[in-house]
C-alpha cells in the first residue's frame, strides 16, 4: 500500500505517542509504533470486511436477494437446518457492521492527528475524500449491491469530521444525543411493530419478473435505481447510531485502546461486550427471531463489536506477531474497499440470474448448506486474490484509483 507523506517522528518526550501514516481512505487508514506496523488495526479491518460478508451472504443466496431475506428475517429454514440458520445469521447479525462503523472513526481519530502534527488544519480537504467515498458507494449500489454502506459512511464522516474539530466536552455531548436519538427511533419503532394488528401485516413479497433471478446485470442496475429510496433507508434510520460510533472510535483510540496502558479500558469493553450484550444478543436473536433481529442488530450487535475490538487489541498487545490467519486478515484489511466491492461481485455473479444463478436452482431444504459453501468459497477467494495482489503492488486496485483521483482533485 503506498502511503502518502513520511513517517512523522515519535515525540520524545512521550513514547507513548504513535506515529501515524496516513493513506487516502477511511478503510486504509494505518498505524505504526515506531517504524513498526500496528498489526490490530489491518486485522480488525479484515475481521470487519469477512464479517458483514457473513450477514450478506443470505441476502445472496435468497432466490429474491434482499426483498426475500427481508421478509424472511428471524424466519425458520426447513428440513432441519432452522436452529443452524438462526444461529449462523446471529452470530454475524450487526456485529461486523458495528466493528466497521468504529474502525471507520478511527480512521478518522488518526487523520485528525497526523494532519495537526503536521500542521494542517482540520478537515481542511476531507470533504474532497468523502466526496469520493460517496460516488464510490453510489457505484457500488447501483452496480453491485443495494445494501451499500459506502455512501453512508461518506455522509457521517464528513459531518464528524467537523465534529472532530470541537472540545472533547462537545463530542461527548454529540455521542449522547446521537445515542438518544438512535434508542428513541428504536423505542418508537418497538412500539409500532407491538401494537401493530396481525392482519395488517403483508403477505411475503413476489417479484414478476425477478431480477436477481431471471434478469441481466443491467435489469438489476435498473431495479435498484427504482427502488433507491426503499433500499436506503437504513443508511438514513442508522445515520445518529453510525454517527456516535464513528465518535466513540475516534475516543476509545484517543484514550488508548490500542496501548499497554488501555488495558482497564479493554477489560471493561469485553465484559460488556462479551459478558452482558453478547448472550442478551444471542439468546434474543435467536430464540426470538421475527422483528426482535432489528433490536439485536441495531442495540446489542454494536456493544459485541466494541468487545470484539478490545478483545483483538489485547491479543496484538499481547504478541505482536501476526501468524497465518493473522495475516490473511490484515492483507484483507489493507485492501478492504477492493475486497468489500471484490466479495458482493463474486457472491453476486455466483448466485444472480446474471451469472450463474446458483440461488434459484438451489432448493430450500439445502438453502443454508448452499449458503455455508458460498460464504467458504467467496472468503477463499478473496483471501488469495488480497494475498496475491499485495505480492506485486503496495495497495489495492479500488484504492490505488481512489488515490490517483484524490490527488489530482486535491492538487497534492
Amino acid at each position: 500500500m503506498v502511503l502518502v507523506g513520511d513517517p512523522d517522528r515519535t515525540d520524545a518526550r512521550d513514547t507513548r505517542i504513535m506515529s501515524e501514516i496516513m493513506t487516502q481512505t477511511g478503510t486504509e487508514t494505518v498505524a505504526v509504533v515506531g517504524s513498526r506496523r500496528l498489526p490490530a488495526l489491518d486485522v480488525l479491518r479484515g475481521i470487519a470486511i469477512l464479517g458483514t460478508l457473513g450477514t450478506n451472504v443470505w441476502i445472496f443466496t435468497d432466490p429474491l436477494g434482499l426483498v426475500g431475506y427481508l421478509d424472511g428475517l428471524g424466519a425458520a429454514a426447513g428440513s432441519g437446518w432452522m436452529w443452524t440458520e438462526r444461529v449462523l445469521q446471529q452470530i454475524a447479525q450487526g456485529k461486523f457492521l458495528g466493528l466497521l462503523t468504529v474502525m471507520f472513526g478511527i480512521g478518522l481519530a488518526i487523520q485528525q492527528d497526523s494532519a495537526r502534527r503536521a500542521g494542517r488544519r482540520w478537515p481542511g480537504k476531507y470533504p474532497i475524500r468523502a466526496a469520493l467515498l460517496f460516488l464510490d458507494g453510489l457505484l457500488n449500489f447501483l452496480l453491485v449491491a443495494e445494501f451499500d454502506v459506502l455512501m453512508g459512511y461518506a455522509v457521517t464522516g464528513l459531518v464528524v469530521a467537523y465534529l472532530l474539530a470541537t472540545s472533547d466536552r462537545a463530542q461527548r455531548r454529540w455521542v449522547i444525543a446521537a445515542t438518544a436519538v438512535h434508542v428513541t427511533v428504536l423505542t418508537l419503532l418497538a412500539a409500532a411493530l407491538a401494537f401493530e394488528p396481525g392482519d395488517t401485516r403483508g403477505a411475503p413479497s413476489t417479484l414478476d419478473p425477478n431480477p436477481y433471478a431471471d434478469g441481466s446485470f443491467w435489469d438489476l442496475v435498473a431495479f435498484r435505481a427504482d427502488h433507491a429510496f426503499t433500499f436506503r433507508i437504513e443508511a438514513i434510520f442508522v445515520f445518529p447510531m453510525s454517527v456516535a460510533l464513528f465518535l466513540l472510535g475516534a475516543r476509545l483510540y484517543r484514550a488508548g485502546v490500542f496501548r499497554a496502558e488501555g488495558a482497564r479500558l479493554r477489560r471493561w469493553l469485553m465484559v460488556i461486550g462479551f459478558g452482558v450484550a453478547a448472550p442478551v444478543d444471542f439468546v434474543v436473536g435467536v430464540f426470538g427471531g421475527g422483528d426482535l433481529v432489528l433490536f439485536t442488530r441495531y442495540g446489542t450487535a454494536p456493544f459485541v463489536a466494541l468487545g470484539i475490538l478490545a478483545a483483538v487489541a489485547a491479543y496484538y498487545l499481547r504478541d505482536p506477531r501476526v501468524g497465518f490467519a493473522g495475516a490473511r486478515l490484515s492483507e484483507v484489511g489493507r485492501t478492504a474497499l477492493s475486497c468489500y466491492i471484490l466479495q458482493n461481485l463474486i457472491a453476486g455473479f455466483l448466485c444472480y440470474g446474471w451469472g450463474f444463478g446458483l440461488a434459484a436452482q438451489v432448493s430450500e431444504s439445502a438453502r443454508v448448506p448452499f449458503t455455508i459453501g458460498i460464504y467458504a468459497l467467496t472468503v477463499a477467494l478473496i483471501v488469495c486474490c488480497a494475498h496475491l495482489w499485495l505480492r506485486r503492488f503496495e495497495r489495492g486496485p479500488v484504492e490505488w484509483l481512489w488515490h490517483r483521483t484524490y490527488r489530482a482533485l486535491a492538487g497534492v
